[in-house]
């Protein structure tokens, strides 16, 4: 047995039974990883996990402890239904209070152990069934479900909340033996234990004589447990600090939820041995079950879903026959010998593998989703590499003509379960769910949970309230930590740790922590629960399939919200397993592709297939070379854009290259740039080594002689080492991962490979340096290349269906407010204009009309989808409003609410009828009154509203007199926006963007591109003033700026604040100097200055273009001249041409001056790039 012949002989040892780790969520304070080394470190056998109510953590518990070399005993702390677990209600055996049932009547407890495989499939079965069966307030087993999964397991009578001692502290003795007789029955007398406890607590001291007594009575074996809630005795105050993040208490409070001492650690086997001196059995009992339990997880099995085929077939056959017919459909009949060679080997593989069944499930979810009108994207990851996959329409790339290679997706030379993730359209991705779960079988299909831990942010904001600090103080430590990098946090163990990465950006925690007492005790507690598990969640894309119902594979449970079966185990763990994890995603460019493509049929009448589109449109590829990608899938960024200016993307191949290219490995390089360079000839592309010049130029002469691509990586070992793809892919993780015991060994073999090709050191070693770096970062090309072809479709509509797409594309973003202000000002660059919402006009969502677009009824504020879906039924069904009083006349009663025709009238959604807003709010409640009346009498059949036709403003008789008067611009502008959330008809900044250029040097949406504390200056109007007074009583305020591309909160602290807290008014224009914080997830400005620009100034000094040198060709200059000479004025124009580090500067024609306005910059961005005025 692990560790049995430690230091320590057996009459010495101990073995901990009853164990809480971190997956008691908020209440273990265990970290799985600690006590397992700490019971290594005690040279103890074994020890068990006896979670409340669950088996989360089992997996992870048995492998650490399995390679620290110790037994690890899986086990569960049952909740136990007082009667039966299916009737939910709260029970008395005496009169209540804390002696009585747990939680209040709910439950009892229980420690239950798998002594063997077979235990711990019960065991499962039992944490499942409990939670599917038994749920309230707790996943709860009963009597019954115990009887019939008992076998395997060794059961004890509990800690004090167990029902033997529950009934023996309300004197119930008989009751008490009757109940340990039943379970004695049930289990067996070799396996079912007295458990006692001794924690220096009245709880357990006053039923012990009574247990004993009952133990004697029926023989039942003692044994001894500590109540193990936390690793080492130090670590009881980081508990308490979970018990109060639990119960939502302060340590100050008297009645938090609290334990009575700090005894409930892993105490050492002489400890244990010594409280229980007087029953030595009871320690050398926890030996005997150590020895006894052996169990094993399910490892590795093949458990993919069973594919149902027709009768005579197998899974097998059934892929060979539906991937031969599947490619012939995409070549038209006629399969060339080379795909038809490949196609074999592929299937060939797969067979061998054993994964037929799962490329068929695959297939059958996107025909599926095809066949119910869900688009499915054209794939993602590795696995376009595969021809089966085209063949069977799984992914919609021909791998042959785009050079992917199937050996990254699956290698033949080690067998790897395949992982192909499948994007939908978001809207309809639970429509996916349910039908692979109606398919396949509820018992077999489940999402898969995730847990939560603590990081240091929110390790800071709970240790500042349990201890009881104004929120201020732990704000301040929180904002002191570095930025977050990529998403990602540092620790606060590696604030303190030299060794750290980022040890160097810390010093400004540090120095608060040493400086600060209440400070450094916050940091303190918060060290202690840094890491722990807090609470349990659902993988936002992750859905398990098994071909087993999961009762009988994994422990699984029920969320209560909705009723979904969700996985007690994690990802890592169910694909361990053996089970089949798929990626469900919801892509919104996908909706916003078919919401586009409705648009054009609705629009124009034309019926646009994607999936015929020829990958070579000029208009789309001068689309990318403006940088004209806002709303682009993938390329919507202001960097990549300005990427695409310097690269001018003319081929497929040059989008997919962008998106593997524009990520921080790449980058750190300088590829990106060198990328553009080469390819637009200002620099000459350098070989990695001359020997290799011609060997590699096959492989990377696309990438002109970069490597960008982990499929070159493959393709590079291959020809000049003379690996097998296989073998090459093998290379490529070993280099991914940085093993320098496996990369020296597969060296050897490199150089073996390359010298016999006849290579010398010199170039080996070369290619050999190259290589490691760009193996970590090279990307997947089948990757790029299947999002690549979204973002040339995305691209190709913005380009060829400007309004259509714009529409489809505000749709998408109408809960987002600064999307969709960022949408609405392209829109207006691109000369679309959007109109506001209009009752004639108006869908759901934003419409198309003409080369314009029309707001959505819906994103009008107390607007509802039944208000809206009247307005338009009876539009169509009665006809177009002719009138403010006809339109009352045709709506349902509903629509005639005081809220919703209020917020129609100030969204500007009459405003085609002729009538002014403030008008129509001068006499709309007459109007109500007067129609509500009628429509009543109507209801009861008195009398027909549409009796007469009568197109002055009436209802139903009624005369409605509309005054003339409109509210003054802002007034209606800041109704407008009231209702809209965005200035939609006009926009107070419009005609003063010259303005804002000449005082900022970042607009808002380029906000989050600047480094975190760099100081920039903004400018823009003020939307939304929060006015706030700190704990020491200065005021401060929180400023909403708004500029044509999006929003930002500026604070303005004390200081700042005293000094231009006057200025601060809604609707006001400012220029904003201040410092960026990125902490948050959304960039703030803490403010140091602020101007009023002034509005009159008109633009002085020349009109300066800029533009790469590369793109002045004689039909660009031609568009850009007649857009001048369209705009005549007295203002200079001057032409800068960048070609890389050059720039020249040109004064145009005397007959080519300006007058600047708007029109003019949206016209010469439409042509030049969003970017191509400097002033």
């Amino acid at each position: 047995m692990p560790n049995s012949s430690g230091n320590q002989s057996n009459s010495e040892n101990f073995a901990h039974l009853h164990v809480h780790t971190e997956y008691s969520m908020l209440d273990g304070a265990a970290k799985i990883s600690e006590l397992i080394a700490e019971v290594a470190r005690q040279e103890m056998p074994a020890i068990a996990m006896t979670d409340h109510g669950n088996v989360f953590g089992a997996f992870e518990f048995h492998k650490i402890a399995k390679s620290a070399g110790v037994k690890p005993i899986i086990g569960i702390e049952a909740y136990v239904a007082p009667e039966s677990r299916f009737d939910k209600r709260r029970v008395k055996w005496a009169e209540g209070g804390e002696d009585d049932v747990s939680g209040g009547g709910a439950y009892t407890h229980m420690t239950l152990l798998a002594e063997n495989n077979v235990g711990l499939t019960n065991l499962f079965k039992l944490s499942s069934l409990a939670s599917l069966e038994g749920f309230y307030y707790k996943p709860r087993m009963d009597q019954e479900l115990i009887a019939q999964y008992s076998k395997g397991i060794i059961a004890t009578t509990g800690c004090p909340g167990g029902e033997i001692q529950t009934r023996l502290r309300m004197g119930a003795y008989k009751e008490a033996v009757n109940a340990a007789a039943k379970m004695r029955d049930i289990f067996g007398a070799d396996n079912y234990f007295l458990e006692i406890m001794d924690h220096s607590i009245d709880i357990e001291k006053r039923v012990l004589t009574d247990l004993l007594k009952l133990g004697k009575e029926l023989n039942l074996p003692l044994l001894a447990t500590n109540d193990l809630h936390y690793t080492h005795h130090k670590d009881a105050a980081a508990h308490e600090v979970m018990l109060c993040i639990q119960s939502g208490a302060t340590l100050a409070d008297p009645k938090r939820f609290k334990f009575e001492n700090s005894e409930f650690y892993l105490k050492t086997a002489s400890q244990m041995r010594q409280l229980f001196k007087d029953f030595p059995q009871a320690c050398d009992n926890t030996l005997l079950i150590a020895q006894r339990c052996e169990t094993t997880m399910r490892e590795g099995e093949n458990l993919l879903p069973r594919f149902p085929v027709p009768q005579g077939e197998t899974e097998d056959s059934w892929l060979i026959k539906q991937a031969n017919l599947g490619l012939a459909e995409r070549m038209n009949g006629k399969i060339p010998t080379e795909y038809q060679e490949r196609l074999n080997f592929e299937l060939d593989v797969m067979i061998k593998m054993g994964f037929p069944g799962y490329f068929l499930v695959v297939s059958d979810l996107c025909n599926h989703a095809r066949k119910v009108g869900i688009r499915v994207g054209p794939g993602r990851g590795s696995a376009a590499g595969s021809l089966v996959s085209y063949s069977l329409g799984i992914t919609g790339l021909d791998p042959i003509k785009f050079g992917l290679l199937f050996e990254r997706f699956l290698n033949p030379e080690r067998i790897s379960m395949p992982d192909i993730d499948l994007d939908f359209d978001e809207r309809r991705r639970s429509e996916m769910i349910m039908y692979a779960t109606t398919k396949y079988g509820d018992d077999r299909v489940a999402q898969i949970i995730t847990y939560g831990t603590i990081k240091s942010k929110q390790a800071i904001k709970d240790s500042t309230r349990v201890l009881g600090y104004p929120y201020a103080l732990g704000e301040r430590l929180t904002k002191s930590l570095p930025p977050s990098v990529m998403g990602k946090d540092i620790s606060l163990g590696g604030i303190f740790n030299m060794d750290d990465d980022r040890y160097g950006e810390a010093v400004e925690f540090r120095n608060l922590y040493e400086s600060d007492p209440d400070s450094k005790r916050i940091v303190d507690t918060a060290l202690g629960i840094e890491g722990l598990k807090r609470q349990w969640g659902v993988h936002a894309a992750g859905v398990i399939l098994s071909k087993e119902p999961l009762l009988e594979v994994i422990p699984i449970h029920r969320r209560e919200a909705d009723g979904a079966i969700i996985t007690q185990f994690d990802m890592g763990a169910c694909e361990a397993t053996g089970l089949l994890k798929m990626d469900f995603l919801g892509l919104r460019n996908l909706s916003v592709l078919d919401d586009c493509l409705i648009n054009i049929e609705k629009n124009l009448g034309k019926k646009i297939v994607l999936e015929t589109l020829p990958l070579e449109d000029d208009k789309t590829f001068e689309l990318l070379s403006r940088g004209d990608t806002l709303g682009v899938f993938q390329l919507d960024s202001a960097p990549i854009r300005s990427l695409l200016r310097s690269m001018a993307p003319d081929s497929f191949e040059d989008i997919a290259a962008v998106i593997a290219l524009y990520r921080p490995g790449p980058m750190g390089e300088d590829s990106h740039n060198k990328y553009a360079d080469y390819k637009n000839g200002r620099k000459v592309p350098v070989a990695i080594h001359p020997e290799l010049d011609k060997p590699l130029n096959e492989i990377l002469k696309d990438t002109y002689g970069l490597i960008v691509y982990q499929e070159q990586v493959l393709a590079i070992a291959r020809k000049v080492a003379g690996f097998t793809l296989g073998r090459a892919d093998l290379l490529r993780k070993a280099m991914g991962k940085k093993d320098k015991k496996i990369l020296d060994k597969e060296k050897v073999h490199f150089e073996e490979g390359m010298k016999s090709n006849g290579f010398t050191e010199d170039a080996i070693e070369k290619l050999w340096q190259t290589l490691i770096p760009f193996s970590d970062y090279a990307f997947n090309r089948a990757h790029s290349a299947g999002y690549g072809l979204l973002s040339f479709w995305t691209a190709y509509l913005k380009a060829n269906y400007p309004a259509e797409y714009m529409a489809a594309l505000l749709t998408s973003v109408r809960d987002d407010k600064d999307k969709s202000a960022l949408y609405l000002n392209e829109c207006r660059r691109m000369g679309i204009k959007v109109l506001p919402p209009d009752v004639n006009e108006s869908d759901s969502g934003y419409t198309p009309r003409g080369k314009d677009i029309r707001f959505g009824l819906t994103a009008i504020r107390n607007v509802g989808e039944n208000v809206v879906a009247s307005i338009i039924e009876n539009r169509s069904a009665k006809g177009r409003y002719l009138n403010f009083g006809d339109f009352l006349a045709k709506v349902d009663s509903h629509v005639c609410n005081k809220k919703t025709i209020e917020s129609l009238i100030k969204a500007g959604a009459f405003d085609s009828l002729g009538h002014t807003r403030r008008g129509l709010m001068m006499v709309f409640l007459e109007a109500l009154d007067a129609v509500s009346e009628a429509k009543r009498a109507e209801s009861i059949g008195q009398f027909d509203l549409f009796g007469s036709a009568n197109e002055t403003s009436s209802v139903s008789g009624v005369e409605l007199e509309i005054p003339d008067s409109e509210w003054e611009k802002m007034m209606l502008l800041s109704y407008e926006r009231e209702m809209l959330g965005l200035y939609v008809s006009d926009h107070p900044l419009l005609g003063v963007e010259h303005i804002l250029r000449s005082v900022a040097d970042f607009s808002i949406s380029q906000i989050s591109e600047a480094g975190h504390d760099q100081i920039i200056n903004i400018g823009g109007l003020i939307t939304q003033i929060q006015r706030k007074v700190s704990k020491q009583g200065t005021p401060w305020a929180i400023v909403t700026v708004e500029d044509l591309e999006g929003a930002v909160d500026v604070l303005f602290f004390s200081n700042s604040y005293a000094t231009h807290g006057v200025n601060l008014v809604e609707d006001r224009i400012v220029a904003i100097r201040g410092r960026v914080d990125k902490r948050e997830e959304q960039p703030r400005i803490s403010a140091l200055d602020l101007t009023l620009p002034d509005l009159k100034l008109i633009p002085t000094g020349p009109l300066i273009i800029s533009m790469e040198a590369s793109r002045c060709t004689p039909p660009i200059i031609d568009k850009m001249s007649e857009i001048l000479k369209s705009h005549p004025g007295a203002r200079e124009v001057h032409l800068r041409l960048i070609d890389g580090e050059k720039k020249t500067i040109l004064k145009l024609d005397e007959a080519l001056k300006v007058t600047s306005s708007p029109g003019l910059s949206a016209d010469l961005k439409t042509v030049l790039g969003p970017d191509c005025l400097v002033v």
